[in-house]
């Protein structure tokens, strides 16, 4: 069996080149490769285009990479907790698509399975449908929707074995699966890694064909985007 395994994010990250595409895996700042993300700040690099449902936060997650300059475009679909973001959205220095948080999931998937476009009602008689195709089925209008391909897709699991399986805890489960299968490399940073064959076969989210790269991550901050606690009486 394949044994898959870098030494660590710089190793994992150290050919991502100028003006390519990532997608970046996590929701909100639940599930985010951390390792990765530092690593990337290492690197010369700028000009990427990034694939994200957020933009992370100003001191963490993607914002870090907003902040170096290191990103042209965003392609998201939640960034309201970005000043960063904001700032360099309104001063023209940061192209943006904002895209429905359904029809970002779905883009990537489609892009995960080989499937080039599809139909969705979503966005139908907003700005969303400006310079799209609009279609009719049972009298409902719907839009063409493309998929989403990546040059990497930089994911983190709860747990990984050595052949690249990969299984996800809770909420990282919302991005992290789709976004392994849209890139044409994927690597992966795991809380645990393990021995091929250590895990429960049904219990494994990510297949290890579709993960070129992985590693035991380390440090990892788990930040809270937003923290709600009830008031003293």
């Amino acid at each position: 069996m394949i044994n898959k395994t870098v030494k660590d994010a710089r190793e994992a990250v150290a050919d991502i080149p100028s003006g390519c595409m990532l997608m970046m895996g996590g929701f909100g700042l639940s599930g985010i490769p951390e390792n990765c993300i530092s690593a990337l700040l290492e690197r010369d690099i700028n000009d990427l285009t990034i694939v994200s449902n957020n933009a992370g936060v100003d001191d963490f997650g993607i914002g870090l990479l907003l902040k170096k300059r290191m990103v042209k475009k965003m392609i998201s679909s939640y960034v309201g907790e970005n000043g960063e973001f904001e700032r360099q959205l309104l001063q023209g220095e940061l192209a943006v698509d904002l895209i429905p948080q359904g029809t970002l999931a779905e883009r990537v998937r489609a892009g995960g399975a080989g499937i080039p476009a599809f139909f969705t009602p979503a966005g139908i008689g907003t700005e969303v449908a400006e310079g799209k195709e609009v279609r009719e089925f049972e009298g409902k209008k719907y839009l063409l929707e493309r998929w989403l391909r990546a040059d990497y897709s930089i994911v983190k699991a709860w747990k990984g074995d050595t052949a690249g399986n990969l299984i996800y805890k809770g909420t990282t489960r919302n991005f992290n699966p789709i976004m392994a299968t849209a890139g044409k490399i994927c690597i992966a940073e795991v809380e645990e890694l393990v021995e091929a064959g250590s895990l429960d076969p049904n219990q494994i989210h990510t297949p290890g064909i579709y993960v070129q790269r992985i590693f035991q991550g380390k440090n990892y901050e788990k930040r809270i985007e937003q923290r709600t606690v009830s008031k003293k009486p």
